[in-house]
This record gives C-alpha cells, sequence and structure tokens, in this order.
C-alpha cells in the first residue's frame, strides 16, 4: 500500500511515516521544511529510505509525484498564538492545503486520513466547564470531551481552518464519493517534539529542567493548575495502523482520541514529575493574565473511537515524560540549536 504524509517532517508526520515503514508501507512524505526541526526530522526519515518531497503544499496542483492509496494529512500550522499573526500562512496551509489534498484524493481515488484537533471545540463552552477564572486548586473535574461537544466560536483561526477542513472533507465524501477519516486529536507528545509554550508542553517542560534554565506559569492566576490529557505519539501511531487495516469496513467518521482521564495533567503536576526525573530544581515565573485562546481544561473521550478500533491509550504521562528525557539526553548537542 503506497502512503503519502503531507507535513511528513513534522513531530506527528515523521514518527508516523517511520511507524508505517517498519510495518512494510510504501511510504512518502510531503514537506517544504519550513518549520524549526524539519530538518532534523528529514535526517532521519533518510535513515529509513523515505523520500520527501520539498514544497509548499499551495503548490501541489503544479507537481507530479505519483499516485497514492491512502493520504494522511498531517500538514498544519499547529501554533494557536501563531493564527493570530500570521493568517496567511494558518490559511494556507490547513485550509487550503487540505483542499489541494483532497482534488488530489479524487483524482487518484485516494482515501484520506484528516488529523484535526481539539481546538475545533468551543473556548467559551469549555471555559463555562469551571467556575473559577483562577486556578487555586487542583481541578477536579473529570469531564471528557466527545464528538457531540460544541463547536461555537470562538475557537481560534487555527481552530476555525481545522474545523473548516473537516467540512470540506465531508462535502467531497458527499459529491465524489471520497473515503474519509477525521481525528480530533488533543494533545501528542513523545520523543521528536520541539518544545513551545502553546504546543508541546511536554518536551517544553522536560528541556527546561534538564538545562537548569526558568519557566512560566502563565494564565488563569499563574499557579500552574490548568490541566489536559496527553496522548503518547506511538498510542496515535497504533490508531492510525489499526484505522488503515480497517478502512475497508470503517470510514467517514470523526473521532476525538487523547490521553484521557488517566493521562490527565496539570503544569504543576508536570513540574513535579520533571524534578523527581531530573533532580534538577528550577524558578518559575507568575503571570496571571493569558491569550484570548487560552483554555484552563481539557480532556478527550476515547469512548468512540476504542469501540471502533479495540484501541486505547496504552502508555502513561510517566512514560511520556520518561521516553521525552531519554530522547533530550541521547540528543543533547543537537537538540540545543532547536530548543534553546
Amino acid at each position: 500500500m503506497k502512503v503519502l504524509i503531507a507535513g511528513g517532517c513534522g513531530f506527528i508526520g515523521s514518527n508516523l511515516a517511520i511507524f508505517l515503514k517498519k510495518k512494510h508501507f510504501d511510504v512518502y512524505t510531503l514537506d517544504n521544511l519550513f518549520r524549526k526541526g524539519s530538518q532534523y526530522n528529514l535526517k532521519k526519515l533518510k535513515k529509513h529510505k523515505i523520500k520527501n518531497f520539498r514544497f509548499d503544499i499551495k503548490n501541489l496542483s503544479k507537481k507530479k509525484i505519483g499516485n497514492f492509496d491512502i493520504i494522511i494529512d498531517c500538514c498544519a500550522e499547529p501554533s494557536v498564538e501563531a493564527s493570530k499573526n500570521d493568517l496567511d500562512r494558518v490559511i494556507n496551509t490547513n485550509l487550503i492545503g487540505t483542499y489541494n489534498l483532497l482534488k488530489k484524493c479524487i483524482k487518484d481515488n485516494s482515501k484520506i486520513i484528516f488529523l484535526s484537533t481539539s481546538r475545533v471545540y468551543s473556548i467559551e463552552a469549555i471555559k463555562n466547564l469551571l467556575k473559577d477564572k483562577i486556578l487555586k486548586k487542583d481541578i477536579k473535574l473529570k469531564k471528557e470531551i466527545n464528538e457531540n461537544f460544541s463547536t461555537k466560536y470562538p475557537r481560534s483561526i487555527y481552530g476555525y481552518t481545522k474545523l473548516a477542513s473537516e467540512e470540506m472533507i465531508k462535502e467531497f465524501s458527499y459529491l465524489f464519493n471520497l473515503k474519509f477519516i477525521i481525528n480530533r486529536l488533543g494533545v501528542i507528545a513523545g520523543p521528536g517534539q520541539m518544545g513551545k509554550v502553546d504546543q508541546g508542553f511536554i518536551s517544553l517542560w522536560v528541556w527546561k529542567h534538564l538545562s537548569k534554565k526558568p519557566l512560566k506559569y502563565i494564565g488563569f492566576g499563574g499557579h500552574g493548575n490548568q490541566v489536559r490529557d496527553v496522548l503518547h505519539v506511538n498510542d496515535l501511531n497504533i490508531l492510525i495502523y489499526k484505522q488503515i487495516k480497517n478502512f475497508n469496513k470503517i470510514y467517514n467518521i470523526s473521532v476525538t482520541a487523547g490521553g484521557g482521564k488517566k493521562n490527565l495533567i496539570s503544569l504543576r503536576n508536570l513540574t513535579k514529575v520533571c524534578y523527581e526525573l531530573t533532580k534538577n530544581k528550577i524558578n518559575f515565573k507568575k503571570i496571571n493574565r493569558t491569550s484570548s485562546y487560552d483554555i484552563p481544561y481539557f480532556c478527550s473521550s476515547n469512548s468512540k473511537v476504542s469501540k471502533l478500533y479495540k484501541w486505547k491509550p496504552k502508555l502513561s504521562i510517566l512514560n511520556i515524560v520518561k521516553d521525552t528525557l531519554k530522547w533530550q539526553i541521547e540528543d543533547y548537542k543537537i537538540l540545543k540549536k532547536y530548543l534553546d
């Protein structure tokens, strides 16, 4: 089976490409190498003899790259905050990029797996789950958010482009009988992720502790009690592998997939885990206010996806942090130019 992974030199894309290659798929990637760290991932792909087509996805229709049985759309500007300041790139990559991939799917009679985001869900509806704007204590809420949760605005420009892409995929499916799977993903983490403040916070926290550099608790009173669920990238790889293997039986669906309530963690508790593993205590600055796009809480419901694919996350938050730390220690000198 021939597979094209758009955004294949990113964190998820490169991990998935190597995983599927080891499962004996004929894997290719498409990536313009814009993002910091993509050259690092490209070297890993080359070691596994995976060819990358280097050009911008908005120019896809002008390129001849062959036909594929399945196209996996990992191609996105995933930073919520970047979607405030670089509208053209976010819309061209996240929305127009998906449109171009859909046209190729129709031309080649390909199936598509689209990696969407939990950010399609309403910011206000999520905030309304919690009464307090200042989180002085650990959040006790264990509500899991599923596919039926509100997607009413505001979502962020990033969230809008992903939700619009979802709707466009469904319209193409109706018009052209395209087979699709949409995965609304929560936080994904693990080895290979170049951590930033608004994405990749697990990698960021581990790196700052490893290199003994300060961090900030930003927003909701600056106490570090905001919460996310986290899914190990290897667990995601297994899910997508199951989806590919069952594509002729299960398709034209949208599912939410994430770490779930067993893998919920606050920033403050993540700090404790990082300290226990590194024995390095770092300084924190408290910043009360945060971005209008920030949310205090998210926990993915895996109920639907688990029933469909007999899948559930196997790796705990501790596994995720340990694996990330091991990778950063092994490649410390190389990663300094990407993570510092």
